[in-house]
């Protein structure tokens, strides 16, 4: 998407789906990715960095200097005049050693400007406004950039993914040795993200990273061949892991769960394992009291899974992800609402079993909720919508894409909900100019998402003007969504960020 400022593009700093890829450097150190913690982390990574106006006068009109747009992830190291080696990481999470960096003193400059350059104070300030990717690259300018971007209040919220492949450089000698994760450490990552990992590469992990045994708090395995050995070596030695995902894991089963998980876990994601049913969730909710979190996706968890949750976890957990568990029918969600009362945020993604009176059970007994899930629900139907506007007057959140069943009617009862601030109806393929009348009163509205909607008209779509505190607006692959009606936008809602 185009940046309205100066009419550039946007800087690479994130990708869509938050994480920035490093490239290979010397010590291995480099191959890493990073992903951020938060929506509102993303958002501002994301955005083109907006410097102050802290830099010297005479820096900023020495003729002799060519500074490029603060657009440019390059620009404080083009200030500096300092040009990478040949072969060197652009956006590398550490340095080499060996890597020589220049000392304030060959700044370029008087030694006044020198002294400003070098000004942890300012540079504690200035730093803020950078992207993680861009960080990466300002840490290779001088030794004292380096110290300042190495505190761990620069890197909060990041989570570095690290590749098996990338943990190890070959030696001359053929043999592999594993690579010093001590630039990680210093500046203080309490989480990791481990790719395509075995037993062994995890062991090797705990044993280099000097943080492991007590500072990790958050581990993911995603697309790896870890055991039940493995998992049950990995939660014994990592002592302060309290959040575990484990994503495409398809040699543990249910029986290292029974013999690895501990009380400390408050936060537990399960997906795209194919050993996992009914048991697993025995073994979570007898192992975890002090869970908060569950996100799970299962395609072999029945109802009858959803009735093991302790009395305790009914008080503690506050979040319920059961993305595409397709056997988990009205009778599950009975036991759910009965196990789970607390709950304030529930996924009943890709649960297609599931019917208004499903519906009608969450709204009747989860009046905590601020956020529901109903997306790639086919038998969700305007009912459904009836019973949350009457019963959940909590919620801020509704997500109701793909629900192909939903029409004008259903989007007249939600005009009702005053809480509501974030609306998804992509691809609802009934909704039309008329429902849209309904939103308009809607003033609590800032997100509303209506892609994919294919019956509604550049004139239904024009009425959103009426939404004054409206935030966001995504328009992707809406056919009533034209050039005329972009610029219309840009005009009477000015704070709006419309995406097409």
């Amino acid at each position: 998407m185009s940046n309205p400022r100066n009419g550039d593009t946007k800087p690479p700093c994130l990708p869509r789906n938050g994480l920035v890829k490093i490239p290979t450097q010397p010590n291995g150190l480099g191959s890493a990715s990073i992903t951020k913690g938060t929506p509102a982390v993303k958002n501002r990574l994301c955005q083109p960095s907006s410097v102050p106006a802290i830099l010297s006068p005479a820096l900023a009109h020495r003729s002799d200097l060519s500074i490029p747009s603060l657009d440019s992830p390059l620009s404080l190291a083009t200030l500096a005049s300092v040009s990478s080696p040949p072969g060197a990481s652009l956006v590398g999470l550490n340095t080499s050693e060996g890597s020589e960096q220049p000392s304030p003193e060959r700044l370029p400059g008087s030694p006044s400007e020198r002294q400003l350059a070098v000004d942890e104070k300012i540079l504690n300030r200035l730093f803020w406004y950078f992207s993680a990717c861009e960080k990466c690259v300002l840490a290779q300018v001088c030794k004292a950039w380096r110290r300042v971007l190495y505190q761990p209040k620069f890197w909060v919220g990041l989570t570095p993914v690290l590749h098996t492949k990338e943990l190890y450089n070959i030696l001359p000698s053929g043999e592999k040795e594993f690579v010093s994760l001590q630039g990680f450490a210093v500046r203080g990552f309490d989480g990791f993200c481990l790719v395509g990992v075995s037993d062994l590469d995890i062991c090797e992990f705990i044993d280099n990273y000097p943080l492991s045994k007590k500072g990790v708090k958050s581990m993911s395995l995603k697309r790896s061949t870890i055991t039940d050995a493995g998992l049950e070596v990995m939660l014994e030695q990592m002592q302060g892991v309290v959040r575990l995902e484990l994503s495409g894991c398809n040699d543990f089963t249910e029986a290292g769960l029974w013999s690895s998980l501990n009380a400390r876990i408050t936060a537990l994601s399960v997906s795209d394992c194919i050993n996992v049913a009914d048991d697993a969730i025995a073994a979570i909710s007898q192992l975890l009291p002090n869970l908060t979190e569950l996100n799970l996706q299962a395609y072999h968890v029945t109802d009858t899974a959803l009735a093991y949750f302790t009395a305790k976890q009914g008080y503690t957990t506050h979040t319920l992800r059961l993305n595409s568990c397709w056997e988990i029918t009205n009778h599950g969600v009975v036991n759910m609402v009965h196990s789970l009362p607390n709950l304030s945020v529930l996924s009943l993604s890709g649960c297609s079993k599931v019917t208004d009176d499903g519906v009608e059970l969450v709204a009747e007994n989860l009046r905590k909720l601020r956020s529901l899930d109903l997306s790639w629900c086919p038998r969700i139907t305007d009912m459904a919508l009836e019973y949350i506007a009457c019963d959940l007057h909590k919620l801020e959140e509704l997500v109701l894409d793909r629900c192909v069943r939903i029409t004008d009617t259903g989007l007249s009862y939600l005009s009702t909900m005053s809480s509501l601030r974030s609306l998804y109806l992509r691809w609802c393929c009934q909704v039309q100019d008329f429902g849209l009348k309904h939103l308009l009163g809607m003033s609590s509205l800032r997100l509303l998402s209506l892609a994919g909607c294919p019956l509604l008209t550049t004139t239904g779509l024009s009425g959103l003007v009426q939404l004054q505190e409206l935030e966001e607006l995504e328009l992707t692959n809406c056919p009533g969504a034209t050039p005329e009606l972009f610029k219309y936008f840009s005009q009477h809602l000015p704070c709006c960020m419309v995406i097409e």
